[in-house]
């Protein structure tokens, strides 16, 4: 079963509970997103895997547009991170678009993170991965 169960103009959240999985797809007005309302956003969808407690989350960024320069490592992993691991979260896959040097480099936790998290170029092999 799919239920939507966050939208704003940045993005739209599903929870896959027969998947056992949480999606964020993000819009391309994030082109105007501040890193304050990029805080704003994570703090949000945090809120949500907190709530769901799915074990697999995919984030779809190929319409993601913020400039790179607002994101804020460090917060996110102070912020951010503990609170996926202490919903349960086992797999984090972000579907990305093409030509991201990040695609197709092995899994791995990242920052305080006790799950693993991939690059993929397709939504299917995020997915085939989640599942794995």
């Amino acid at each position: 079963m799919t239920e939507q169960v966050y939208e704003d103009r940045w993005m739209e959240i599903f929870d896959r509970s027969s998947a056992d999985l949480i999606e964020l797809r993000s819009f391309d007005t994030t082109a105007a997103m501040s890193a304050q309302e990029f805080q704003s956003a994570l703090s949000t969808f945090a809120g949500c895997v907190e709530r769901c407690r799915r074990s697999r989350v995919l984030i779809d960024s190929t319409s993601f547009r913020m400039n790179p320069a607002n994101m804020d490592g460090p917060w996110r992993d102070a912020n951010i991170i503990p609170r996926y691991n202490a919903a349960g979260v086992a797999r984090f896959a972000f579907y990305m678009p093409q030509g991201m040097p990040m695609i197709g480099a092995t899994p791995a936790s990242e920052g305080p993170a006790t799950f693993p998290t991939g690059y993929f170029g397709t939504r299917e092999s995020a997915l085939g991965w989640l599942r794995g």
